[in-house]
C-alpha cells in the first residue's frame, strides 16, 4: 500500500475513535455515594439455568427531599432506595470474561451510584448471551438519566443493553464492545431540571 493510502487509513481510524469515544469518556466517578448490593442473579437463556450470589457492600447515605411536583417512590428503607440493575451481553461477546466491571448511574441532581466493581468472574457474570440482575441499595434519585460502564482488563466484553429500575425505568442501548479504560456510556441529563 502507498503511503498516502495508510496516511489516510490511519486518519479515518483516529477520527472514528475519537467520535466514538467523545460521546462517552468521563473521569472516574468519585466512590462518595453509598451502594450495596443485595443479591445478584445471572441467568444464560441458552441453557436455562440461573445462579444466585450474594455480596454485601455498605456505606451511609442520604435520603433525596421530595421534589413539588412529585415525591421519590423507589423502595426506601433507612434512608436508601433499591435498584434492580439489569445487564444483557451480547451473544457475539467472549464466551466469558474476567474483566472487571464498574458501574455509575444517577440522575440530573447530582444523585448517583457508583458500583466500583460489579462483577465477579467466578459466578460466570457477563458471559455470552447472560443476562445477570443485581439489586442494589443506594442514595434516593429521581429519574436515572445518565449511565456509564467502566470495563478494565483485555478479555473483551459486547454489552447489549442496561435496564435500571428505581424511580422509574430506564433502558441504556449499547450493542457495542465496551472501550477498555474508559467510562463509556450516556447522558441525558442536559435540560432536566426540578420543577418547582
Amino acid at each position: 500500500m502507498s503511503n498516502s493510502v495508510c496516511s489516510v487509513l490511519v486518519l479515518f481510524s483516529l477520527i472514528f475513535v475519537a467520535a466514538q469515544a467523545s460521546r462517552s469518556l468521563l473521569t472516574k466517578p468519585q466512590p462518595l455515594p453509598s451502594f450495596r448490593i443485595i443479591n445478584t442473579t445471572t441467568t444464560h437463556p441458552l441453557l436455562a439455568f440461573s445462579k444466585v450470589n450474594s455480596t454485601t457492600i455498605t456505606a451511609t447515605s442520604q435520603p433525596l427531599p421530595p421534589l413539588k411536583t412529585k415525591t421519590a417512590t423507589s423502595q426506601k428503607e433507612n434512608g436508601a432506595c433499591y435498584y434492580t440493575v439489569r445487564f444483557t451481553t451480547s451473544c457475539s461477546s467472549p464466551s466469558y470474561t474476567r474483566d472487571q466491571i464498574s458501574l455509575d448511574f444517577g440522575d440530573a441532581y447530582g444523585n448517583e451510584v457508583y458500583v466500583p466493581r460489579i462483577d465477579d468472574p467466578s459466578s460466570g457474570t457477563f458471559e455470552a448471551c447472560s443476562i445477570d440482575t443485581f439489586d442494589i441499595s443506594g442514595p434516593c434519585m429521581y429519574d436515572t438519566c445518565y449511565l456509564y460502564v467502566y470495563r478494565s482488563g483485555y478479555d473483551g466484553w459486547k454489552l447489549n443493553t442496561v435496564e435500571v429500575y428505581g424511580y422509574n425505568s430506564v433502558t441504556f442501548y449499547y450493542n457495542t464492545f465496551i472501550p477498555r479504560d474508559v467510562w463509556y456510556g450516556f447522558d441525558y441529563c442536559n435540560g432536566l431540571s426540578a420543577s418547582t
